[in-house]
C-alpha cells in the first residue's frame, strides 16, 4: 500500500514552487509525480522587497503576502494531485518549507523566518500540513540550516565512497558523506548574485546555461575582493542567506569596478561561486572522491565546468545516483514531514550545531480530505 507525502519547496532564488508527490512504502523513496509552479512576477517582486535586509515592512503587507503564498502552495499541491490522478485523502501529509524572507540565526535571539501560511495549505487541500521546520533547530542552539543534509545522508551515502553533495540554489550548501558524522553548511552564494546581475542587464530571470558568464573574462582583482569576506573564514556550523549576500553587498564590492564590462562581472561572479564551493570541499572534505550536484545550479553548464576544473574530481548530477537534481529538495521536505509525523528528528547536530536532535516543525491538521 502506498505511503504518500507531498513536499513543497521554494528557495532563495525566488523563482517558484517545486512540488513532489512521494511514495515511501516498501522502504523505498519513489517520486510519483512532480509539478513546478512559477511565481507570478508581481508576487516574486513582493517577496524580494520583503526579503531585503533592513527593509521596513508594513504588517498589512507582510500578513497579506504570507496568506497569498500559503494559498499558492495549497493550489500547487492540488494541481500536483490532479496531475497525478491521486485523491487528497490518499496523502498522509504535506511538508512545506515555506518561503524564506529572513535568516539571521546568530546569537541568543537568532531567528529564521519562512512564510506561506500552513493553515491555508491545510484548508485548501484538506491534507495535514507540516511546516516551520527550521525554528525548532534554532531553539535547540542550531543554525536552522541547512536541513537537507539529513536527507542527503539517508539517500546518498555510500560506504564504499566519500561523497560530497552540493545543492546550488540562491545560496549553495554542501553535505559531506564519508565515514565520519555528516557535516554540511552554506558555502556562500550559489545562483543568487548571478541571477541578480543578469536581471540588471537582460529581460530574463537567469543566465541560461551560464552562457553570458562564459562570454566574459574573470577579473582577478574583483574576485579577490569578493572572496575577502569574513563569512568564508568562519568555521562550520554556519549558514547564510540573501539578506547577507545581497544586491547591496555586491554593489559595495563592485563600486570601484564601474568600467568593467557587465559580462566580465558575471564571469567573475560565476568563478566566485565555483571557488567558494570548491574551497569549502577542499578544506572540510579532503577525502571526497566524487561531487554530486543538485538544485537549479545544475543547469549552469559554465558553473559546473568551473567546479570540475577547480576540484579535479568527477562532478555529476544527483540523477546519476537516483534522484533528478530538480526534485531533491521537494522530496527532502516530504521526507522531513514523514520524520515529524513518525516522531523522529529531522536535524543533524553535526550539521546545524544544535545541542540535541529534535523533531522539527509544527503540525496543522487537515480536513476530512477531498476526493
Amino acid at each position: 500500500m502506498a505511503e504518500l507525502y507531498i513536499g513543497l519547496m521554494s528557495g532563495t532564488s525566488i523563482d517558484g514552487i517545486d512540488a513532489g508527490l512521494v511514495d515511501f512504502s516498501d522502504h523505498k523513496i519513489t517520486l510519483v509525480e512532480f509539478h513546478y509552479q512559477a511565481f507570478p512576477s508581481e508576487l516574486r517582486q513582493s517577496i524580494q522587497t520583503v526579503s531585503q535586509a533592513n527593509q521596513a515592512v508594513l504588517l498589512q503587507d507582510y500578513g497579506t503576502l504570507d496568506s497569498r503564498i500559503g494559498r499558492l502552495f495549497g493550489e500547487t499541491s492540488n494541481a500536483l494531485l490532479a496531475k497525478a490522478g491521486i485523491p487528497a485523502n490518499a496523502v498522509t501529509a504535506i511538508g512545506s518549507h515555506g518561503q524564506t524572507v529572513y535568516h539571521a540565526p546568530a546569537g541568543i535571539d537568532g531567528f529564521t523566518l519562512q512564510i506561506g501560511d500552513p493553515n491555508r495549505i491545510a484548508e485548501i487541500t484538506g491534507i495535514t500540513t507540516v511546516a516551520d521546520f527550521r525554528r525548532r533547530d534554532i531553539a535547540a542552539g542550531g543554525q536552522g540550516a541547512p536541513l537537507v543534509p539529513a536527507f542527503h545522508q539517508a539517500v546518498f551515502s555510500d560506504s564504499s565512497q566519500a561523497r560530497t553533495v552540493v545543492n546550488i540554489g540562491g545560496i549553495a550548501n554542501i553535505t559531506v558523506l564519508d565515514d565520519k558524522p555528516a557535516i554540511g553548511f552554506d558555502t556562500g552564494p550559489g545562483n543568487g548574485l548571478l541571477d541578480y546581475w543578469y536581471q540588471q542587464h537582460h529581460s530574463g530571470l537567469f543566465d541560461p546555461g551560464g552562457d553570458w558568464a562564459a562570454s566574459g573574462r574573470t577579473n582577478q582583482e574583483l574576485l579577490t575582493k569578493l572572496k575577502d569576506d569574513p563569512y568564508f573564514r568562519l568555521a562550520p556550523p554556519k549558514s547564510t542567506g540573501k539578506e547577507y549576500f545581497s544586491a547591496a553587498w555586491l554593489q559595495q564590492k563592485i563600486e570601484a569596478f564601474c568600467e568593467l564590462p557587465s559580462q566580465d562581472v558575471q564571469a567573475t561572479l560565476c568563478q566566485f561561486s565555483a571557488d567558494t564551493i570548491s574551497a569549502a570541499i577542499r578544506q572540510h572534505a579532503p577525502g571526497t572522491t566524487q561531487v554530486f550536484i543538485c538544485g537549479g545550479g545544475t543547469h549552469n553548464r559554465h558553473l559546473l565546468r568551473l567546479l570540475a576544473e577547480n576540484m579535479r574530481l568527477p562532478v555529476a548530477s544527483t540523477a546519476t545516483i537516483g534522484i533528478d537534481p530538480d526534485h531533491v529538495e521537494a522530496i527532502a521536505f516530504a521526507w522531513l514531514a514523514r520524520q515529524t509525523l513518525n516522531g523522529l528528528p529531522g536535524n543533524l547536530c553535526s550539521v546545524t550545531g544544535a545541542k540535541v536532535p529534535v523533531i522539527l516543525g509544527g503540525i496543522y491538521p487537515g480536513g476530512p480530505g477531498l476526493s
